[in-house]
């Protein structure tokens, strides 16, 4: 048999859902069940913290501690590049996939670098720029008009400064 499971040792757990939407309790079950949680409350408060971030996917996660769970939302750089988009939430019903089109302009890339440079494996700030435009092109969006390639080769060849 496994060991008896303590209340008061911290357990974290991490889910992928979509924002303002409850976690689906049939995923959630499984993993809080062992814990003494109830999936179904632990869904409405993902929904209550996540809907700011209403129809973009973001990773949440839960600290259990003493039959109590606390909801934080780990923001990645494509969540807060299309919240940076201000689009419309999509609904999911109706539209299967959405292409993420829109024009974002430098300071808003850099400010989503800021977000997510405790998460980045990059040595610089400049590096961490160059991965959130990186990001922006794999969703689609464009930085000042331009494909955000163009603005990684400036970046390389000293023709654009990025100041932390």
């Amino acid at each position: 048999m496994p060991p008896k499971f303590d209340p008061s040792e911290l357990k974290i757990i991490i889910v992928k859902c979509f924002g303002g939407e409850t976690g689906s309790a049939a995923t959630l079950a499984p993993k809080l069940g062992p814990l003494g949680l109830n999936a179904k409350k632990v869904g409405e408060d993902i929904q209550k913290e996540t809907g700011k971030m209403k129809g973009i996917k973001v990773l949440v996660e839960l600290r259990c501690q003493n039959r109590a769970a606390t909801v934080n939302i780990l923001p990645t750089a494509s969540a807060l590049l299309i919240k940076e988009l201000n689009e419309a939430p999509r609904t999911r019903k109706k539209e299967k996939i959405q292409k993420h089109g829109g024009n974002l302009t430098l300071e808003q890339v850099k400010k989503v670098a800021k977000l997510v440079e405790h998460k980045s494996l990059a040595k610089t700030f400049v590096g961490t720029v160059k991965q959130v435009l990186g990001t922006a092109i794999s969703i689609g969006a464009t930085v000042d008009g331009k494909n955000p390639k163009v603005t990684i080769e400036k970046i390389n060849n000293g023709d654009i400064k990025i100041q932390p």
